[in-house]
């Protein structure tokens, strides 16, 4: 699903440069749920932003569903995001002024689903998460457990092959984070590729791999709650995770 190959990414500024992510070679399959784990600066969000198409990268290669993503224009990494990729956040990212129906339906708004069409289904996803009472509720008048519900269904919308979630219990108590992590693994259980970036290791510990970066590399390797070195891993087949 995913396949990165000796990935840089530095940033620039008048002064100085800063080298990012430093070689980073890993591929994720087809259904794995996995969590990236790292300091301030190791590289996580970066990392995210590239998986995301959000940001670009400098050297290596990065391909998804079998698709090199490089050099892509706005408009054809826009659609590729709406198609391929789900987003979870941890400040939820919901629209103020849109109750949670319209919140869920949006990815079909961009897809040119017609509003009466677009609602229905919004209505079915939110029904799934177990907020269909909620719909016409407004984000400010949701829990941040509902506003992470939400955001979830409209991650599920557009029936994604990867989520992406970046600190999705960060915003959350204990309770109600593992009550979210509960939903992903059931939406992982479907087939659907996740990956979330979490300072939180009881978090981590509920996913199937963890990736610590460390400086901009990978450094340990966690597979089922057991450390795998990384050069064994390398020598099989580039951090096969």
């Amino acid at each position: 699903m995913i396949t990165l190959k000796n990935l840089h990414k530095s940033y620039f500024t008048a002064s100085n440069s800063l080298h990012v992510l430093k070689g980073i070679s890993l591929d994720i399959h087809q259904g794995e749920f996995v969590s990236v784990m790292g300091s301030s600066g190791s590289g996580k969000s970066t990392l995210l932003n590239i998986l995301g198409i959000l940001d670009s990268y400098d050297k290596g290669s990065y391909h998804l569903d079998g698709k090199l993503i490089q050099n892509m224009s706005e408009k054809n990494a826009a659609k590729y995001r709406n198609e391929t990729l789900g987003f979870i956040f941890q400040s939820f990212n919901l629209i103020s002024f849109k109750n949670a129906m319209e919140n869920v339906a949006l990815p079909l708004y961009y897809q040119g689903v017609p509003r009466k069409k677009r609602n229905k289904i919004a209505l079915e996803y939110l029904d799934k998460l177990g907020l269909l009472e909620w719909a016409e509720h407004m984000p400010n008048e949701l829990s941040g457990g509902q506003k992470q519900r939400v955001a979830i269904a409209r991650a599920l919308i557009s029936q994604p092959k990867v989520i992406l979630a970046d600190e999705p219990t960060g915003a959350l108590d204990t309770q109600t984070s593992y009550e979210v992590m509960e939903i992903l693994k059931e939406i992982n259980k479907d087939g659907i590729t996740i990956i979330i970036v979490t300072h939180e290791h009881d978090i981590a510990a509920m996913t199937d791999k963890i990736i610590k970066l460390r400086d901009g590399i990978i450094g340990d390797l966690i597979i089922n709650g057991e450390l795998a070195s990384f050069k064994r891993s390398f020598s099989k087949n580039v951090a096969t995770i």
